[in-house]
């Protein structure tokens, strides 16, 4: 029987670069706000944490410091996709060694692969590292879709806890829960698709937004988890503006734009991400205020 690694809001937490690297004080920071927020786990050297721009020396300091700073409070998910299967069984083995939580793989970019190659990319790591893994299927990024048997194939193996869908595609999730059911757990992988999404059964979301409205986005997990979905729905409506302009360039651009226009600090992109045009920054920060951020 297996255990979801969590339930709720999990934040994809943006990783706060200074110079050349990494400011971990700020990233003690953003852990802690997390915390006081309510978020339920944090998912460290993910999409929103451009860890596609991370040496692997810089991600394996990355989450060995989120562990220890976080000591327990939530939980810890490492990323650690990449299109080369054997860097993703070091950096899954860097991360038990961490102590993290369970980890993230995404599906191989650019050489893509076919179904059968994704088994055995995803049980290949599962096979050699003991922790959870979430399997995560974005295609609009990577190129390569997981298919619903492909997930039932997987979902056998005991290490394979569950999914983040953040492909949108309904019809795909929802034939997927119909054959995997509780063998494979689903988060949704995107804010706009939670309560469509938590009233299928998905356990809550891994989000992009909860890096600025971390309590907003717990609070509307906690009521999909408690079925009251007319509350939940009433509060999305007053983020889901925002949930869209968080997306209106490619992520993390916006997020990490908003966070340092609501004056936390981030830090920059690293190439290729670079600054918003100017005609979206005005968008997002009309959005922004629209909600009651108050900008810096």
């Amino acid at each position: 029987m297996k255990t979801p690694i969590f339930t709720g809001a999990a934040t994809a937490i943006v990783t706060p670069f200074r110079g050349t690297g990494i400011d971990f004080d700020k990233m003690a920071e953003l852990i802690d706000c997390q915390h006081k927020a309510g978020i339920s786990c944090i998912v460290v050297c993910g999409t929103t944490g451009e860890n596609a721009t991370q040496p692997v020396d810089e991600h394996e300091r990355l989450v060995d410091f989120c562990v220890q700073k976080n000591a327990g409070r939530m939980k810890i998910v490492s990323g650690v996709g990449s299109n080369d299967t054997m860097t993703s069984v070091r950096l899954a083995e860097s991360a038990k060694k961490s102590g993290v939580d369970g980890i993230l793989m995404v599906t191989p970019y650019y050489n893509k692969t076919t179904q059968r190659g994704l088994v055995r990319h995803f049980s290949t790591v599962a096979d050699r590292v003991d922790l959870p893994m979430i399997l995560y299927n974005v295609p609009s990024r990577t190129g390569i879709g997981i298919a619903a048997e492909t997930y039932k194939t997987l979902s056998e193996h005991p290490n394979i806890n569950g999914i983040k869908e953040a492909s949108g595609d309904f019809s795909l999730f929802s034939r997927t829960r119909a054959l995997c059911g509780d063998a494979l757990f689903v988060w949704s992988g995107n804010d706009d698709n939670t309560i469509p999404m938590m009233a299928m059964g998905a356990l809550g979301v891994i989000s992009v937004a909860s890096n600025i409205v971390p309590g907003a986005v717990s609070e509307l997990c906690r009521l999909c988890l408690e079925k009251d979905f007319g509350a939940a729905t009433e509060l999305y409506f007053k983020y889901a503006d925002l949930f869209a302009k968080l997306f209106i360039e490619v992520n993390p651009i916006p997020v990490k734009t908003a966070m340092n226009l609501m004056g936390m600090d981030v830090g920059g992109l690293r190439l290729p991400l670079c600054e918003m045009a100017p005609e979206n920054l005005e968008k997002l920060k009309e959005s922004l205020i629209t909600v009651g951020i108050k900008l810096k």
